[in-house]
């Protein structure tokens, strides 16, 4: 069950640079999903967290070979067992009224909540989150979407920092993310959501040149 939503974290209320078709969009702090359906599908990720818009630009290569990665292996994971889906990005999540859309850049969700085939997105907690960082996203996966995702009860949330090369694994305890587990270079990562994952980290990221 969602906890009650506490105070958010401080954010950053600049007015985002939008286009002009669909306009005149709303000041930060007053979007709404009904606003958020008039933006146009032009390649960027558009997210609400309590009334201010999120836009992200198309990530770069390190981020997408990490997703890609990510979502191979969990994937071969889950359907060898039987244990659900694994969706990337995007994907709308509805998490509550006034935080939707957000858009992880995977989730698991298991076999008896998966959505219909034409769901056009999942409303509640998924069961883990996973954010992939890069430079105009890490403040927000890491302060934003941390409160988010430990408010609204997720139970498990992945950071993965190609810059450091290590993912950090975060465990609700009580309503409160509990850190699970650091893994760098030649480290397994493990998870409580998938007990026989043994996951070599550095099979996540490009080799170094």
């Amino acid at each position: 069950m969602a906890l009650p939503m506490i105070a958010p974290p401080p954010v950053r209320r600049e007015e985002p640079d939008l286009p002009a078709e669909g306009g005149p969009w709303p000041a930060q702090g007053e979007w709404t999903y009904e606003d958020y359906l008039r933006l146009p599908d032009d390649g960027r990720r558009y997210e609400i967290i309590q009334g201010v818009l999120y836009v992200t630009a198309a990530p770069r290569f390190n981020h997408q070979y990490v997703v890609g990665e990510l979502f191979a292996a969990l994937r071969a994971y889950v359907r060898e067992r039987g244990l659900g889906v694994v969706i990337p990005a995007p994907f709308e999540v509805h998490l509550g009224k006034r935080i939707r859309p957000v858009q992880p850049d995977l989730i698991f969700l298991r076999a008896e909540r998966q959505p219909s085939p034409e769901a056009g997105h999942f409303e509640g907690a998924p069961d883990l989150v996973v954010e992939v960082l890069s430079p105009s996203t890490a403040r927000t996966d890491r302060v934003v979407k941390f409160w988010v995702y430990e408010q609204s009860g997720v139970p498990e949330y992945w950071i993965v920092d190609p810059h450091a090369r290590s993912v950090e694994v975060y465990l609700l305890r009580e309503g409160i993310y509990t850190l699970h587990g650091q893994y760098v270079g030649s480290e397994t990562l493990t998870s409580p959501t998938f007990p026989e994952l043994a996951l070599p980290v550095q099979s996540l990221f490009p080799e170094l040149t």
